[in-house]
């Protein structure tokens, strides 16, 4: 393929506005790409930043503000030697080919970023920006894709536009100077627009005409991206305060009975055994298999289940995919719609999936919140020996522990009132906080009781769970989530990683297995600002775009299709229509009563705004043009627009110039005054300029121009009434 640099130069100012708008539109598509990957939180640190370099050194190239240009010695260099940098990646840093290929990858797609001249280096970042586009739609099931997808078929459709133009123009022996050309872009630009909008107009009808059903084809290929600690067999102390300074969805509930949402706990799992430092459950123990029929399993038996007035909750759980395989339930769940072919049953009453990680999941749930949180789990005998001995089992201690339980609980009578006076000494006497350890403590449980008496929710459980065993009360640490924030846009109960939780369970005679939550409110908790409310209709177009895009498929056309039949089975249009004209008459009357003058006064504004902006717009740009032509930067283009410039000066004085006449012609048909003479040179001069392309032209055009504009009609002699071909009729 033959070399074709552009007309002169990379981001030099006499560069073609054409071949501005296709670099640009390139930049975009490469950008829109970049960006989709990058969502997908597949790409390292270095890698994001390195890229985002290269586009914001190629836009500054484009503009003319900096110049690179490296030689061909250099760039295949760089590519030897990384290389063999290749291997040190693979062998020491990533440790796995896939993430080494993809640093090699974008290696190679910098240096084409910033070295690219040539219509076949063009060809390649094409090719370049189709590959980021297609991997993130592998990688990538968020919103953030569709966004940049847009982005990409706008600049895709500039690009391949602008990309003809430029092959046509570029041909040998092709020479286009016409002063209009530098408003081609903005038409070109909005033709771009136009064809982008009929393209998803079309496809978007067919997108929800045809449902998908394989929109798992290549998860398999994908694994997972994003773990969040503390939800599975074991939790590490501190782990839960590093995930709750963030702020991302895991879980969305709908509520269906109660159609408002409540203040409750979502429980994960139970932890029984700790160390010091971690609380984990016995790998001996296994999990029991609870068969799923259909898709419906029921969690207790008839004989265990409360009676018909205990209050109920219906619920559906639609789960992120954060690396657990834990199921979620607020209360006590009875039934649950899953589709999976088993559940397993722990014996702290947690429920986990078969097959790993619960991403992508929902499941429909049925539970009661009376009582205790798992009085389905007591035998009638209250707990076995061995049972019990599992949740009082201690490590080795700080002494000063236990003798802190005794001074809180002295006195009391029985087990409950125990547990709830330390619960009540944490939550009051000890302060909140999400502020991590700066370096690792011996013993962490008693640095936080004695010495920093500060920390987040798996520090007080794990303090009063401990205290308890100390007291001869078995208890055990319960991971899970807080109520969350509820979002009207959706409808649905948002439970973020800010609102990770845990919590005590105490087995209490009488009672059995029951809740206590020693940790004290959050003082810095999140209000309902407006960043929140951004953040809520972010969250909104997320749901949206995982129900109807994502999981579209013939139950939601089906869905789709209901609703639409609903709507057109209700009132006539006749009958509502007089309704709505009153309502809507009312609404304007008392809208134009409060804001009429000042919407007149902006219709005012406006209105001038549409007929003498595009004038004063012209006139400004005319004006710094001029100002160009005399500092001597000028274009072939300019001869047209000087021209036009004096041929408006004549025709304010009578003098217009038919559209069939040349500009020599002109010259030769206009009568005799003191102003053919300056006709004359600025002829001569339009078209050394145009023709010859001598630049040095333009300033004496202007000043010539400049020197007619300020000769009287009077005294030019063009101002008097004439009756030949050239005056205006």
């Amino acid at each position: 393929m033959a070399s074709i640099p552009l007309a002169a130069g990379l981001g030099t100012s006499s560069s073609s506005s054409v071949d501005s708008l296709f670099e640009f539109a390139l930049l975009g598509m490469l950008t829109s790409g970049f960006l989709a990957v990058a969502g997908s939180g597949y790409l390292d640190v270095p890698t994001i930043a390195l890229t985002a370099a290269a586009l914001v050194l190629r836009s500054l190239m484009v503009l003319g503000v900096v110049r690179v240009r490296l030689s061909p010695m250099v760039v295949n260099g760089a590519a030897l030697l990384y290389i063999g940098f290749y291997a040190l990646d693979y062998l020491f840093i990533s440790r796995e080919p896939l993430p080494a290929t993809v640093h090699l990858l974008f290696f190679l797609a910098i240096a084409k970023v910033i070295t690219a001249h040539t219509n076949r280096d063009y060809t390649y970042l094409k090719v370049i920006a189709f590959l980021e586009v297609l991997a993130a739609s592998i990688l990538s099931s968020n919103l953030n894709f569709s966004i940049c997808l847009a982005f990409y078929l706008v600049f895709g459709v500039v690009t391949f536009t602008t990309s003809e133009v430029r092959r046509s123009t570029n041909r040998p022996n092709v020479r286009v100077v016409r002063a209009g050309l530098r408003r081609m872009p903005l038409r070109l630009s909005l033709m771009a627009l136009f064809i982008t909008g009929g393209i998803l107009s079309i496809t978007s009808g067919l997108f929800f005409f045809l449902p998908r059903t394989a929109s798992a084809a290549f998860q398999h290929l994908v694994p997972t991206r994003y773990h969040l600690p503390g939800f599975s067999n074991e939790i590490t102390l501190g782990q839960l305060g590093e995930i709750k300074n963030q702020s991302i969805p895991v879980m969305h509930v709908r509520f269906i009975r109660p159609e408002k949402p409540l203040s409750l706990k979502w429980r994960g799992m139970s932890l029984g055994q700790f160390d010091g430092r971690r609380w984990f459950n016995a790998a001996a123990v296994r999990d029991d298999k609870v068969e799923v029929h259909r898709g419906f399993v029921q969690l207790l038996e008839d004989r265990q289940r409360p009676s018909f007035r205990t209050m109920r909750l219906e619920y559906e759980v639609q789960m992120k995919d954060f690396g657990t395989d834990t199921l979620f339930f607020a209360g006590v769940p009875e039934y649950v719609n899953v589709d999976a072919p088993m559940l397993r049953r722990a014996p702290g009453g947690s429920y986990r999936l078969p097959f790993g990680s619960t991403g992508g999941i929902t499941y429909h749930v049925s539970s009661y919140l009376d009582g205790p949180s798992a009085r389905a789990e007591i035998p009638a005998g209250g707990l076995p020996p061995y049972v019990r001995a599992e949740y009082l089992e201690l490590p080795q201690l700080d002494p000063r522990i236990a003798r802190l339980a005794n001074e809180w609980t002295a006195g009391l009578p029985d087990d409950a009132a125990r547990a709830r006076a330390i619960e009540s000494h944490l939550r009051s006497d000890f302060r909140y906080s999400l502020e991590l350890l700066k370096t690792e403590v011996p013993d962490p449980l008693s640095y936080f009781l004695f010495v920093r008496r500060a920390g987040h929710c798996e520090y007080f459980a794990s303090a009063m769970a401990v205290m308890l065993r100390t007291m001869g009360i078995p208890s055990r640490v319960v991971t899970g989530f807080q109520s969350g924030i509820y979002n009207p846009i959706s409808g649905l109960q948002v439970i973020r990683t800010s609102d990770a939780h845990s919590w005590v369970e105490a087995f209490i005679p009488h009672d059995g297995w029951t809740t206590f939550d020693p940790t004290p409110a959050d003082p810095d908790v999140l209000r309902l600002g407006w960043l929140t409310k951004i953040g809520l209709y972010m969250d909104a177009a997320e749901t949206f775009w995982q129900d109807w895009v994502l999981n579209y498929d013939l139950d939601h056309q089906l869905t789709l299709a209901t609703r639409m039949q609903q709507s057109g089975r209700g009132p006539s249009w006749f009958e509502s229509a007089g309704a709505s004209l009153e309502r809507y008459r009312q609404s304007v009357a008392t809208f134009l009563k409060q804001y009429g003058v000042s919407l007149s006064a902006g219709l005012i504004l406006v209105a001038l705004a549409i007929l003498y902006g595009p004038a004063l717009w012209r006139s400004l740009k005319m004006r710094r043009r001029m100002k160009r032509v005399q500092r001597g930067v000028v274009d072939q283009s300019d001869a047209s627009l000087l021209y036009t410039r004096m041929l408006r000066t004549l025709e304010r004085r009578g003098l217009e110039k038919p559209a069939w006449v040349t500009p020599d012609e002109f010259v030769r048909l206009m009568p005799p005054s003191d102003s053919l003479p300056i006709v004359e040179d600025v002829t001569a001069l339009y078209n050394d300029l145009r023709f010859g392309g001598r630049k040095d032209a333009g300033p004496r055009m202007l000043a010539l121009i400049e020197q007619l504009e300020r000769t009287p009609a009077a005294v030019s002699g063009i101002g008097e009434p004439s009756t030949g071909i050239l005056a205006r009729r």
